[in-house]
């Protein structure tokens, strides 16, 4: 007869076995992201960005301006593809490439801002650092050339988040930014916008008031602008350290009053990074970008919900965002390497590249509505 007591052993044991086995997996069910990252990875570096989403369609667009805005886009893109290529930080290929825009009169940002109803320019622009989370933001500026290499000072070289107007100016020039007078943004086609605009609010007073009314008097752009919020630059990217990074740069939108400043320089609204989901930059109504938490709200859908990037921005740009009565897009990068553009307007200039240098340019929807 055998040893009771060696029985008992074995069949702890055996037990004991069974259930570790078994918490195992339930703890790997429950925390999916304990599975090996190496086997989800898609690209070990990737960059994304875009110029703007509206009321672009092809049949609106001459031959050589979509040639012009490829052709700025890819430029722009492969500044920061090369700098992710060659080991540099995504923060780095963010700022750099932002600045190709920044530098363009083709978007609403830096050269080519848009106007105010004082016929100013006043500019917005933010970045973040998925790996500490840190971040920095710069809001109606008047004489900042690249405002994202602000927002990139006062993350790096100040305890804020975020400074505007004269104050975040004096901070600039400190830090040896470039300054340079209003008449560098002025451009002959934003203007005639402003204009455009201005004589379509002489026509329609009474009905723009009962407008602003209607929407509980929150918002004071009817549909004379609606498709003059649009141009906003920004660029997401993941480096070879799993880093991630977003930054968003603009000039906000056309006729603005009473320094308006949108969802471009807050953080969660226009911009957001974080290593453990994504990095998103928005474009689009800033108001309603701004109430819906939308950079942040992609991030929180995949960390709580466990929804992937092109779920959770789907969810945002085409069902919630919507529902309160905003447009517009984003463009996004996972920890893994995965990109996402993602817009509900009629299109959104855009460009992503991954590590195997592969280059996608994009204006219109696949399909026009």
């Amino acid at each position: 007869m055998k040893n009771p007591l060696f029985i008992l052993i074995i069949l702890l044991l055996v037990f004991n076995c069974k259930s570790k086995e078994e918490l195992e997996a339930i703890s790997n069910k429950q925390h999916p992201e304990v599975i090996d990252s190496t086997e989800m990875t898609v690209n070990k570096f990737a960059i994304v960005i875009h110029g703007g989403a509206g009321t672009i369609l092809k049949k609106n667009m001459t031959a050589e301006d979509e040639a012009a805005y490829e052709a700025k886009l890819e430029e722009a893109i492969r500044v920061g593809h090369k700098i992710l290529s060659d080991g540099g930080s995504s923060l780095d290929a963010v700022e750099q490439t932002i600045n190709i825009l920044e530098d363009s009169p083709l978007f609403n940002a830096g050269k080519g801002a848009v106007f105010t109803n004082a016929e100013t320019n006043e500019l917005d622009a933010s970045i973040m650092d998925g790996k500490t989370l840190n971040a920095g933001a710069s809001a109606g500026t008047k004489t900042v050339k690249n405002p994202i290499n602000l927002a990139r000072a006062i993350m790096d070289k100040s305890p804020h988040v975020m400074l505007s107007g004269q104050g975040a100016e004096q901070f600039a020039a400190e830090q040896g930014i470039k300054l340079v007078n209003q008449r560098y943004f002025y451009t002959e086609n934003r203007m005639k916008d402003l204009k455009r605009l201005k004589d379509r609010e002489k026509i329609e007073p009474a009905e723009r008031v009962e407008k602003e009314k209607a929407i509980n008097k929150s918002v004071f752009y009817d549909s004379t602008i609606k498709d003059s919020k649009f141009g906003t630059v920004g660029c997401v990217a993941l480096d070879k350290d799993g880093n991630l990074a977003a930054g968003t740069s603009t000039g906000g939108m056309t006729n603005k009053r009473w320094g308006r400043i949108g969802d471009a320089p807050i953080i969660g609204a226009g911009t957001y990074a974080n290593n453990n989901t994504c990095a998103v930059s928005s474009t689009g109504w800033g108001e309603f970008f701004i109430r819906g938490l939308v950079a942040y709200d992609i991030s929180a859908l995949m960390d709580y919900k466990g929804l992937t990037l092109q779920e959770a921005a789907h969810e945002v740009i085409q069902k919630k965002n919507p529902a309160l009565g905003g447009d517009g897009g984003i463009i996004a990068v996972d920890k893994y390497g995965n990109m996402v553009t993602e817009f509900n307007t009629t299109g959104m200039y855009r460009a992503s590249m991954n590590e195997k240098g592969e280059l996608t340019v994009g204006i219109y929807k696949d399909v026009e509505e």
